[in-house]
């Protein structure tokens, strides 16, 4: 069997960093790292997103402020808020929970954001940065991915990785921090040809499709590595059960190491955002 990487044991570690962190910018610098977080309606899913990220900052010891907006809310409201938070010296993080109402223009919120803010690294000008090499806020989900990825490769250079998925949220950002990484990249999406072989001949899989056990064993090399970033809520005997892009029972029996759903990339994602607003809140310093 694949050697399983814990997501919750990594998440903690880096939690206990983050702690140590907001102790010295409170000490040194007497700031409070604080996250503002903004949900607009009431979609389930983002709901126990937000709560988990209040839930964990707290832990941390940071600041956590929540607006909870109507799905009625107008774009020129949500930008009034944002303009407030990018404006308040006191708030150090913005994340503005996604998806939002299908009346409301996510690209112009999300560029709406002070990418110095910005900790969901989605700003054009943080994206161009991470696309370039230089410094910037990255996307929470592919910073926890390459975390993980590090504790069975601490050296990734020459690996071959097949990222399958290109959203600006995961694929296209990991494929960035891959190249970093000096791996060679193939993204693959739904209208790649032969995707299973090229998945077969990779050293590493990323999954991050959104198709609950799109990858099987037949995929995968044995003794490679997989991430699998998918959350797929499925109705199973009556009840939902949460499932990722692979199909874990036949890939496990095939792969090197692979991260398990839940407890995988779910809780580096809260973690890196964490991550991110210390960041954010040091370089607000200067």
């Amino acid at each position: 069997m694949a050697q399983l990487i814990d997501g919750k044991q990594l998440s903690d570690q880096v939690l206990q960093d983050v702690a140590s962190e907001v102790e010295l910018l409170k000490g040194e610098h007497d700031i409070v790292p604080t996250l503002a977080v903004v949900l607009v309606g009431e979609d389930p899913a983002s709901q126990v997103y937000v709560r988990n990220k209040v839930k964990r900052a707290t832990e941390a010891g940071m600041g956590s402020i929540e607006h909870r907006l109507d799905a009625e809310t107008s774009q020129n409201t949500l930008n009034e808020l944002i303009d407030h938070l990018n404006n308040d010296p006191e708030v150090h993080g913005i994340l503005v929970q996604l998806p939002l109402p299908s009346h409301l223009n996510e690209d112009e919120v999300i560029a709406s954001i002070h990418p110095a803010k910005d900790v969901d690294g989605f700003h054009p000008l943080n994206v161009g940065a991470l696309a370039s090499g230089r410094p910037s806020l990255v996307p929470c989900t592919p910073q926890g991915c390459m975390i993980m990825l590090r504790q069975v490769h601490p050296d990734l250079g020459g690996k071959n990785v097949v990222v399958v998925g290109r959203s600006n949220i995961v694929g296209k950002p990991m494929a960035a921090l891959l190249l970093q990484a000096n791996c060679t990249v193939t993204i693959a999406h739904s209208r790649t040809k032969n995707i299973e072989s090229l998945c077969r001949n990779a050293d590493i899989v990323v999954a991050a499709v959104g198709r609950a056990k799109f990858i099987n064993a037949d995929w995968i090399k044995p003794g490679a590595t997989v991430i699998d970033v998918g959350i797929n809520a499925i109705d199973v005997d009556g009840k939902r059960k949460l499932m990722g892009d692979v199909d874990f029972e036949s890939v496990a029996r095939i792969a090197g190491a692979i991260t398990p759903v839940p407890g995988g990339v779910g809780p580096m994602t809260i973690a890196c955002l964490l991550l991110n607003t210390t960041r954010a809140a040091r370089s607000q310093l200067a």
